[in-house]
């Protein structure tokens, strides 16, 4: 398995080394010719507006969408969850649209208001996720077709839809590599799909 990082701003080798630590062959992606043979996709945390200014100026934005609309599987985090939004308020860039979701950038907070909660997602066991939450977006509207996987003082802080998966924390800068296992299963999930048809 192949697993990309979008190296264009953010937290590109925290996720790297997780991946790394789950014995998966990842590799910093920077240009949309660096997408071919990939699994799947992390978008990390970092700028959105930096991170969705350089998808357009390098013309990855519309490569990516359309992969990810015919089933290529992508995972955002923090800023990356916002790109994957259909709506984002205030970003002055186009999102890839791929959850039914509406975003608020820095919903539960700036930099200053940053904080750490134990999370319960039982698509991960019984066991707590230890959220590390940095400026962090809130979904402020969940539409058709979205799993809300966890929710944080009631407001959803991960989701899914179809191949694509989010969360408004940073699960890179934690030792706990359940949320990273949880999106390579998706992929095997799709590799499985595939063989069958």
């Amino acid at each position: 398995m192949k697993i990309g990082v979008l190296a264009l701003q953010g937290a590109v080798a925290e996720h790297i080394q997780i991946l790394n630590k789950l014995d998966v062959n990842a590799s910093a992606v920077r240009l949309a010719s660096q997408f071919r043979g990939l699994d799947g996709l992390i978008i990390p945390g970092g700028e959105s507006t930096t991170i969705g200014k350089l998808l357009q100026d390098y013309e990855m934005l519309e490569p990516l969408r359309e992969m990810a609309r015919s089933g290529f599987p992508v995972f955002g985090t923090c800023a990356g969850m916002i790109l994957l939004a259909k709506t984002a308020s205030a970003l002055p860039y186009q999102t890839l649209g791929l959850i039914d979701m509406e975003v608020e950038r820095n919903g539960f907070g700036r930099q200053v208001d940053s904080f750490e909660a134990d999370l319960s997602i039982p698509e991960l066991g019984d066991i707590p996720f230890h959220g590390v939450f940095i400026r962090a977006p809130v979904i402020t509207r969940v539409l058709n077709g979205a799993q809300v996987l966890c929710t944080y003082n009631g407001k959803p802080a991960a989701i899914r839809q179809g191949k694509a998966l989010a969360c408004a924390f940073h699960p890179e800068l934690t030792d706990d590599t359940r949320f990273h296992k949880y999106f390579l299963t998706m992929i095997e999930e799709e590799d499985a799909a595939k063989g069958n048809n």
